[in-house]
């Protein structure tokens, strides 16, 4: 049955007229139909952060996301907020006050992004320069922008409704934009639309419709999908649904014993707004060769659980990647979880990550690595990479000239060099082929100092 396309938005409900597409950008629909112009539109890459608004999640959570990126049937059922709808009694928020108190803007064209990233970080809370990686800002600088939000009082989250649980479908014109409730309903789509776009956060599918301006005729949007959002913790490891959001995964890291190198680099992957949509079953089909969480998860020995009406089936992510934005999904699948085994305790990991920018930046060279040692050698490891070749991989020459030698110097410099002869990267703005390949084998030489320092530093 079809549905009216419906949200909340600054305490207002709002159903949209029937030929409206699903596929529009929020920051589109925002502009030039609901007359909220404050919420601007910097680059419609989810990179500079002028479009940020906030998802009120019924926990109480501000979520701050890329308006450019999410399209109206991803927000379907959702509670949102603009900067409009921040006055209080007619009052500014302190945020806003703030701002405008330490001269933390110039021309304002970033402001009202910026200040909902603070609205958000009123209740989040944490690294006020990590809050703001999301949020360009060429005018005034960043430092008076720190002071208003080290400034800013901290607020108690405020229950909001539950969002719509239900299945709906929208459509529009030549469209049917599908939001399935339950797997079961996702597969019987799957297997009588499997052209259909499949949507879960859109940070790399939604460019197709923020630049490119393209509305396909179907979609299977898989944010509503509950057993696609279950989290499994067990002494064996994690088991992710494949749309839960880093936001998400990356609190869980944060606690979970054996998986704090991952959550550093989810840290560090893309910015609050990125992390709050983005998922790991969409780093996984895109198959992009440099997604950040893969060389993480194929250290980790990392493995798939794919669905389809036909049955499930497990796979190693090794194994799922063939190619460059290549997988070995089935038309008529789906990615329902993801494994993560989890390290022994005296392991030794590190995930690193090489970009021009240390924040909201694509990865040059990413190198993962996870080691045991037993006697002062090392008796397992694996070597994975990313951005040095046309797929993220396991480096296989690299791991055969560690496994068995002794834990020291000289082993790292024999891996690196046979990092460095075994990758094949390409050159590209973003760093030369012998940049990249040189810079891979000293992330391992540097990894050996770390490593050699910290033990040394043990009692």
């Amino acid at each position: 049955m079809c549905a009216s396309l419906s949200f909340r938005l600054n305490d207002e409900a709002w159903v949209l007229p029937a030929q409206t597409s699903p596929t529009t950008t929020l920051l589109d629909w925002l502009r030039r139909d609901a007359g909220l112009t404050a919420t601007k539109e910097g680059c419609a890459e989810g990179d500079c952060g002028a479009c940020t608004v906030a998802i009120e999640a019924p926990d109480g959570a501000r979520v701050p996301v890329n308006a450019c990126l999410l399209t109206l049937g991803q927000v379907h059922g959702l509670t949102l907020r603009t900067v409009e709808g921040l006055r209080e009694h007619g009052a500014c928020h302190p945020v806003q006050t703030l701002m405008a108190e330490c001269n933390a803007t110039q021309c304002g064209f970033c402001t009202p992004g910026i200040v909902m990233t603070g609205w958000s970080y009123a209740t989040e809370g944490g690294d006020p320069h990590e809050a703001l990686a999301g949020n360009l800002c060429r005018c005034t600088g960043y430092r008076p922008i720190l002071e208003a939000f080290q400034r800013l009082p901290a607020e108690e989250r405020r229950p909001q409704p539950e969002a719509v649980t239900t299945s709906a479908t929208l459509e529009a014109p030549g469209q049917v934009f599908h939001r399935p409730a339950t797997l079961a309903e996702l597969l019987s789509l799957r297997r009588d639309q499997p052209e259909a776009w499949l949507l879960a956060g859109g940070t790399d599918l939604g460019l197709r419709f923020s630049e490119h301006r393209e509305h396909p005729p179907a979609i299977h949007c898989t944010l509503g999908v509950a057993e696609l959002q279950e989290i499994e913790v067990s002494p064996e490891g994690l088991r992710i649904g494949a749309s839960l959001s880093y936001r998400r995964l990356l609190e869980l890291c944060e606690a979970e014993p054996g998986f704090t190198p991952f959550a550093t680099l989810l840290r560090r992957l893309g910015s609050r707004q990125i992390r709050a949509l983005g998922t790991l079953g969409g780093n996984l089909g895109t198959a992009s060769p440099i997604g950040d969480a893969l060389p993480p998860l194929l250290v980790l020995g990392a493995t798939l659980r794919l669905a389809s009406h036909r049955g499930e089936r497990e796979m190693a992510v090794k194994d799922f990647l063939l190619g460059y934005r290549r997988n070995a999904l089935e038309p008529d699948e789906v990615i329902r979880n993801v494994f993560l085994p989890r390290p022994r305790p005296d392991a030794l990991m590190a995930c690193e990550k090489l970009s021009r920018r240390r924040d909201q930046d694509i990865t040059a060279v990413g190198l993962s690595i996870l080691l045991e040692r037993a006697e002062g050698r090392i008796t397992s490891v694996r070597v994975a990479h990313g951005g040095l070749g046309p797929q993220a991989g396991r480096a296989l020459a690299t791991e055969d000239v560690l496994i068995g030698a002794p834990f020291r110097q000289a082993s790292f410099d024999a891996a690196a060099a046979a990092l460095e002869a075994e990758v094949a990267p390409l050159g590209d703005l973003r760093g030369s082929a012998e940049y990249r390949r040189s810079a891979a084998g000293n992330l391992l030489r540097r990894l050996w100092w770390r490593w050699s320092t910290e033990a040394e530093a043990q009692p």
